[in-house]
């Protein structure tokens, strides 16, 4: 694989997520797009993936984020994490997913709770600049599994596929139904077909 030296990462994020997007035929809004470059940015930068008071070596579960975020005391508090939740799901099922092999949880379970955290926050009351935010969320929400095989793209580039990488491939299309991964597998030779539908 080559080697890219880039000066600013947010443009080579940019750049990367407009053309995962355009491969997987999806659009979204530019507020939006901003958002998930932003998001990128600032996780390529380890320490922010991580709470400023643990051990850096494992994320806090999302489950436990969904506690605090049922515990805040306030409104602005209980945003804040739902936002982080959201966040560290959509960045760690698009980039970390190769991961999840053999761990009690699994992309599809990032998926989904990342996209009912955005989902809670669209509907939050935001108000005058704020409401672009709503739309950021609702679209993130709605889109989430198609963003996530954008990213997977992106985190993927020109890697080849080992057997455990097929055989990952599959169980990301078996679980989540995602397009990209139906398409690589075509690619590969590999026609998936749903559990219970064998050759009568």
């Amino acid at each position: 694989m080559e080697l890219q030296t880039v000066s600013d990462v947010r443009e080579f994020f940019r750049d990367a997520l407009q053309d995962a997007l355009g491969h997987q035929h999806l659009q979204v809004r530019d507020h939006t797009e901003h958002y998930i470059v932003n998001l990128l940015a600032m996780f390529s930068h380890t320490d922010a993936l991580f709470e400023p008071d643990c051990d850096r070596t494992q994320l806090k579960p999302l489950a436990l984020l969904l506690a605090e975020a049922a515990d805040a005391p306030d409104d602005r508090q209980r945003f804040r994490t739902l936002q982080r939740l959201g966040d560290v799901a959509l960045f760690v099922a698009g980039f970390l997913a190769g991961g999840f092999a053999r761990r009690p949880v699994d992309v599809d379970y990032h998926i989904a709770m990342g996209g009912r955290a955005y989902g809670t926050l669209a509907h939050a009351p935001f108000h005058g600049a704020q409401r672009a935010l709503g739309q950021v969320f609702a679209e993130l929400e709605h889109k989430f599994q198609p963003i996530v095989d954008a990213l997977n793209e992106i985190g993927e580039g020109a890697a080849r596929q080992s057997p455990c990488d097929v055989l990952r491939l599959y169980e990301l299309w078996y679980k989540t139904g995602s397009p990209r991964a139906h398409r690589l597998l075509l690619k590969l030779g590999i026609r998936p077909v749903p559990a219970g539908a064998g050759a009568n």
